[in-house]
């Protein structure tokens, strides 16, 4: 290929092969970034036909990680890592610690060096937090309290990788490694990380002081010209520009550089723009960021090594998925929650190919170690959703054995916070389970109408104002054996399922039948499979967002037409009634997807 055209030829490339394969991966129930990394492998080095540059690749990923690190810190709020604190703070930082001891433990067992082992346990040990994001938004888990803990536990994975970028290169040069890293200077490890630590300190207070004012002051001014390119340009010569400055004159890392950036602007309320103009590119980059290190996969290390890389890969499952699991059942959270989320974790990505790229950079990890963790992060990804169904399939194992289930369910009694729970002496009373939003507003129309009704929510900060205002309130997971029983269910005529979590859902509405089989029921859901499923179960109304929304614009629409008011309800009432086609339908009669041929 002509040196001039080398560019063209890798991005044309990388996107049209990214395309295909990961059009593949999704028809076949599989995340895309498989596709992404498969594609890697087909125009890498590795394969016959087409090479790109990988030298062009590798730069061309490092924008990629400054976009991906620039996003994550876009969505970094403290706010909401202190809420689930009490399981993310601590569960993510001893998961880890023990997911890099059991890597560098493998690893020391094949004769490596202790720096090489520790480099690679500390691979193994960071869930991708591009694959966790995707499997909660697909299961309608992002917005629930167990999506908070999930994503909570990924901020706190990022921060620490984040340091290690900044300190694994000092610090593995002054206890003698073998790298190729500057040489730090004299003074000892005290005084190198002392001397780094001073560096970060001095870039992170400068943004803090002078980038929080400066930075949104510059996208409020270009956002009044009103020209969409330049705001888009503007985001990203911030992104690039603090990025390439932070690791040019503090010397910290393009990753940490562009967090910052993203945390800056995340403070102001052009976050949600800035997100939204710079999510195309963040995504296309993030793209050529998989392509690139599936260039760097060898496919022959599962003929050359099958043994080690089946190692690694359980070292990731053991490591992530069941340190997770046993560590967030200790931290008192529900049974089955701690296996659902720690299936999500049992993977590892983009920081874990971050870290091995640093460690082949300074000469501490091998080719060869590079490959198993790529090798190990394309497997446990591929076995992901697996991985997800046999945590369920576990944790409805474990509820049909009680005995199991009240020695494994470590999280406390329930709290009764308001006296006034309806029992045997008033009948007929509501149950409403979770007061979010929805939630909230089901409960004022009941108090308005002094209709008697006891909640059920875990957050406790909800819990106390719920307290305030005189709402009768069961603080606990509704899921949880005992838990619902308190709300006296065998008396109550109405059940409401507030909350947006199917899983936990599926479960009320077993323990709700078995103890009242009359109850009416009405619950949230996100799709028509799930409604049919609902409805199956038994339930009376499954309402989805989307539609109510769309009933309520097409009963408004009527209206303002003309068209009197008895007529726009029955009109509407017809669409509820089924007198419309459904999702289904209408898709079927969309032109079908073109599936690549497989040779």
């Amino acid at each position: 290929m002509p040196h001039e055209t080398a560019l063209l030829f890798t991005i044309a490339a990388a996107f049209a092969t990214a395309f295909v394969l990961g059009l593949v991966a999704s028809r076949v129930g599989l995340p895309p970034l498989v596709g992404y990394l498969l594609a890697g492998i087909v125009i890498g080095p590795h394969s016959p036909g087409f090479v790109g540059d990988g030298e062009l690749a590798s730069q061309l990923a490092e924008i990629g990680v400054i976009l991906l690190m620039f996003g994550v810190g876009l969505h970094f709020s403290p706010g909401d890592l202190m809420r689930v604190r009490r399981v993310a703070l601590p569960g993510a930082f001893f998961q880890m610690l023990i997911a890099t001891a059991l890597g560098a433990t493998v690893a020391m067992s094949w004769g490596w060096a202790s720096a090489s082992a520790v480099v690679f346990g500390l691979a193994l040990s960071v869930a991708s937090t591009v694959v966790v994001l995707r499997v909660l938004e697909a299961r309608g888990l992002l917005d629930s309290s167990d999506g908070r803990v999930a994503v909570g536990w990924l901020v706190v994975e990022d921060l620490v990788i984040v340091i290690a970028l900044v300190l694994l290169p000092t610090l593995l040069s002054v206890l003698g490694a073998s790298t190729t890293a500057a040489t730090a200077p004299s003074g000892g490890v005290p005084w190198v990380i002392a001397l780094t630590l001073i560096k970060v300190a001095v870039f992170i207070g400068l943004m803090a002081v002078v980038g929080r004012r400066a930075v949104p002051w510059l996208l409020t001014h270009v956002a009044k010209t009103g020209s969409r390119e330049l705001f888009t340009l503007a985001v990203l010569a911030v992104a690039l520009g603090v990025a390439v400055g932070a690791a040019a004159l503090f010397g910290v890392s393009f990753a940490l550089g562009a967090f910052v950036a993203g945390v800056v602007i995340s403070e102001s309320d052009l976050s949600y723009r800035a997100g939204a103009d710079a999510l195309p590119l963040q995504d296309a980059f993030a793209v050529l960021f998989f392509v690139s290190v599936g260039m760097l996969i060898d496919p022959r290390i599962f003929i050359a090594e099958p043994a080690k890389v089946a190692v690694t890969v359980a070292a990731v499952l053991v490591g992530n998925a069941g340190v997770g699991a046993v560590l967030m059942v200790m931290l008192r959270h529900p049974l089955r929650a701690s296996l659902r989320l720690a299936a999500t974790l049992g993977q590892i990505g983009e920081f874990s190919f971050i870290l091995a790229g640093l460690g082949v950079s300074i000469g501490v990890l091998s080719e060869t170690a590079r490959s198993l963790i790529l090798a190990a992060a394309l497997v446990t990804i591929v076995l992901n959703p697996l991985l997800f169904v046999a945590a369920n399939r576990l944790g409805a194992w474990i509820a049909k054995r009680p005995k199991l289930l009240e020695r494994l369910e470590r999280q406390k009694d329930p709290r009764l916070l308001a006296t006034e729970i309806p029992t045997a002496d008033a009948p007929d009373h509501a149950i409403l389970i979770g007061y979010g939003r929805v939630g909230r507003t089901i409960g004022d129309a009941l108090q308005r109408l002094g209709i008697p009704f006891v909640a059920v929510e875990q957050e406790r900060r909800v819990v106390d104002a719920m307290r305030a205002v005189g709402v009768a309130t069961i603080y606990g997971d509704a899921t949880r054996p005992g838990i619902l029983e308190h709300t006296h269910p065998e008396h109550a005529r109405l059940l409401v399922i507030a909350t947006p979590d199917p899983y936990h859902a599926r479960h009320i509405i077993t323990l709700a039948r078995a103890i009242n089989p009359d109850i009416d029921i009405v619950v949230r859901t996100h799709s028509d499979q799930e409604q049919t499923l609902f409805e199956r179960m038994g339930v009376t109304k499954a309402l989805m967002g989307e539609r109510e929304l769309a009933f309520g614009m097409a009963y408004y629409s009527l209206r303002s037409l003309g068209i009197d008011d008895d007529r726009a309800d029955d009109v509407v009432e017809s669409l509820r009634n089924g007198g419309r086609m459904s999702t289904r339908e209408f898709t079927s009669l969309m032109p079908p997807v073109a599936t690549p041929k497989q040779s």
